[in-house]
């Protein structure tokens, strides 16, 4: 019996994975169709179709999963410790001098080594 339900809920799956691919192309479509008409309709269409295709998405197995894993995502966004504003304007202090530094020795190898290649060449 679990089988049956399993097999039903896959060709459902599909049946609603095809369903979002033709609602998806049929935003697409219809933008270059349209072309002509304003921006603002066009892309409030695409977004009222996109918007049905990811509802309609959501309902699948894949769907629910990824949902899942989305409001975990956030519950572990929550957990970090954000750096204050001095600590980032510090770090960031930080990088970039310790970029200008080694852009400065790699300059100075780079002439060093082009005056030794010109004095060998000659």
């Amino acid at each position: 019996m679990n089988a049956q339900v399993e097999s039903q809920n896959t060709v459902l799956d599909w049946f609603k994975w095809i369903l979002v691919m033709l609602l998806l192309a049929a935003a697409i479509g219809g933008n270059y169709y349209y072309g002509s008409e304003s921006l603002l309709i066009r892309t409030l269409g695409v977004v009222a179709l996109s918007l049905v295709a990811v509802g309609i998405a959501l309902t699948t197995a894949k769907g629910r999963y990824v949902n899942r894993l989305r409001k975990e995502a956030w519950v572990e966004v929550r957990k970090v410790v954000w750096p204050t504003r001095q600590e980032t304007t510090q770090t960031t202090l930080i990088v970039i001098g310790v970029v200008l530094l080694v852009a400065l020795i790699l300059w100075g190898i780079d002439s060093l080594l082009g005056l030794v290649v010109s004095r060998v060449i000659g």
